[in-house]
């Protein structure tokens, strides 16, 4: 896959920049996790790159999530074959990338888009944006995120952001260690591109088998709780709730739930 319609793949001194393109949001759709899991295998499998960068080129969010236009009405299993790409598929792609990853979040990300920027290896993001999990609202859980967060953030304020959907802010999440760095918007993509220089200065050779072992030490059994979780969402999809909270959105509607 070249010919990409949600992403703009380039090259800039050693350092892939994938750029996600879907306006207004970047709302995560089946093709945009498919290009992006694409780009991630470009990445892996070209010598002349040495690191990669995940951003977005849309003014009002890095992704505002799941297109949940995508599964209303659907099945657990339609959900199961997004999930299979977006989680099981982009994770196995940064697993095996051998090749540091930067996600340069320059706008406000929630639910799914914040899958793909804590899925990189850091993150950096402007310090005036929040990120959120607002799934609790719409009937549905973020799963990827109960096996994520609570590692990076700690079991108790990881449930708060959880179960009650609100945001966290930038400077908060780089205090709590969830970020690398948060900085002037205008400066977010700067900052990215010169942490991917500083990555594409080392051995590739080092970088490779020191970046494998790095992700085999901190695995534990990580893809395989997530997994787990997704037979979870999968089922919480078949709900009533889950259906009424999902069209309530879709409808902008308060949900009644039952």
């Amino acid at each position: 896959m070249s010919d990409y319609k949600r992403i703009r793949y380039e090259v800039r001194d050693r350092v892939a920049e994938v750029t996600m393109i879907r306006e207004p949001v970047n709302a995560i759709d089946m093709l945009l996790a498919e290009e992006v899991v694409d780009a991630y295998t470009r990445v892996r499998h070209d010598p002349d790159v040495r690191a990669v960068i995940l951003t977005s080129d849309c003014k009002a969010a890095f992704s505002a999530g799941m297109d949940l236009k995508m599964i209303c009405g659907k099945t657990g299993v339609d959900l199961r074959n997004f999930l299979e790409v977006l989680y099981f598929g982009m994770h196995d792609a940064q697993y095996r990338l051998a090749k540091p990853s930067i996600a340069a979040v320059t706008g406000p990300a929630r639910a799914a888009g914040v899958t793909l920027a804590v899925s990189c290896d850091m993150i950096v993001a402007a310090d005036d944006i929040d990120l959120s999990y607002p799934e609790i609202d719409v009937g549905v859980i973020p799963a990827m995120h109960y096996v994520h967060l609570p590692r990076q953030i700690g079991r108790h304020k990881a449930f708060e952001l959880l179960f009650s959907g609100k945001p966290i802010s930038a400077k908060e999440a780089h205090e709590r260690g969830l970020l690398n760095y948060a900085v002037p918007r205008d400066q977010v993509l700067a900052k990215a591109r010169e942490l991917g220089q500083e990555m594409a200065k080392k051995s590739p050779t080092i970088m490779r088998i020191g970046r494998d072992s790095f992700m085999r030490a901190n695995d534990n059994e990580y893809r395989r709780t997530i997994e787990y979780v997704v037979d979870t969402i999968c089922h919480i999809i078949d709900t009533e709730d889950a259906q009424e909270g999902l069209n309530a959105f879709v409808e902008k509607r308060k949900p009644d739930w039952s």
